[in-house]
C-alpha cells in the first residue's frame, strides 16, 4: 500500500481514447465546433499530463504548456487553411470558438477540482472528481452549443 505511486487522471490511454473518438466523430459528420471543443480539451489533458514530465520551470507551468499547444494547433488548422471564417458562429470561426471552449472547460476544471480539495483540507469529495470536473464541464458546454444553435 505504502509503494503505490499517484495516480494522474489524465493518462496516456485516455489520451489516445479520446483522440481515436475525434477521428469518428469527423467521420460521422459531428459540427466541427464540437469536433473541437474536444480536441481543445484533449489538448489541454495532454499539457497538464506532460507539465509534470518537464525539468524546466516554465514548461512546468500545464497553464504555459496548454496554451502552447494550443497556439500550435490553431497554427496548424490556419496553416492548412482549415480555418476560413466561413464556418462561423456569433462572428467566431467555429474552429477557434471550439478549440478555446475546450481548453477553458479543463482548466477551470482542474480549478474547481483544487478548489474543493482546498475547501474539503485536502481530501477529495469523491472519487475521480480530477476526472469528472473537467470533462463535465466539456460534456456541459457541448450540449449548450449544441442545444442553442442546433448543431
Amino acid at each position: 500500500m505504502f509503494l503505490v505511486k499517484e495516480v494522474y487522471a489524465q493518462c496516456p490511454v485516455c489520451i489516445v481514447t479520446v483522440g481515436g473518438g475525434m477521428i469518428l466523430a469527423e467521420k460521422l459528420g459531428i459540427d466541427s465546433l464540437l469536433i473541437n471543443i474536444w480536441i481543445g480539451g484533449l489538448n489541454t489533458v495532454i499539457a497538464f499530463y506532460l507539465a509534470s514530465k518537464f525539468k524546466n520551470r516554465i514548461l512546468r507551468n500545464p497553464i504555459i504548456l496548454s496554451l502552447i499547444l494550443y497556439g500550435l494547433t490553431l497554427f496548424y488548422f490556419s496553416f492548412t487553411n482549415q480555418i476560413s471564417g466561413k464556418d462561423s458562429i456569433l462572428g467566431i470561426d467555429k474552429i477557434v470558438l471550439g478549440e478555446t471552449l475546450g481548453l477553458v472547460a479543463v482548466i477551470l476544471g482542474n480549478f474547481i477540482n483544487l478548489y474543493t480539495k482546498k475547501r474539503n483540507h485536502g481530501k477529495v469529495l469523491f472519487y475521480y472528481q480530477r476526472v469528472v470536473f473537467p470533462l463535465s464541464l466539456l460534456i456541459l458546454s457541448t450540449l449548450a452549443f449544441k442545444l442553442i444553435f442546433n448543431l
